[in-house]
């Protein structure tokens, strides 16, 4: 879900549902390190609640288009990290059988 003004769309907040820090924390770091982001950060309202809220500002860019850039960014260094994973168990198993 998207909370924005309808005539400004560079400033969003958009809330994750059954989500936590693990995604939040991520998405953040990653949108903060796009040169279009101003500000990006994110609350959990309560602690009971399944649920983030994720604040992107942008220099003008529509705040949604900026954050599925960032969630796509942040998929492509998740596919890295799991194939550097992978190669590095596969050449480990190696090792252990020479």
């Amino acid at each position: 879900m998207e909370l924005g003004s309808n005539s400004d769309h560079s400033k969003s907040t958009f809330c994750l549902v059954d989500e936590d820090h693990t995604l939040a924390n991520s998405v953040r770091f990653t949108l903060n390190q796009d040169p279009r982001v101003t500000f990006c950060g994110y609350s959990i309202p309560h602690p009971s609640f399944n649920r983030v809220n994720i604040r992107v500002q942008t220099t003008g860019d529509p705040a949604s288009e900026v954050l599925k850039d960032g969630c796509l960014e942040l998929m492509l260094m998740c596919k890295h990290i799991r194939s550097s994973f992978d190669d590095a168990l596969t050449e480990f198993k190696r090792s252990k059988t020479n």
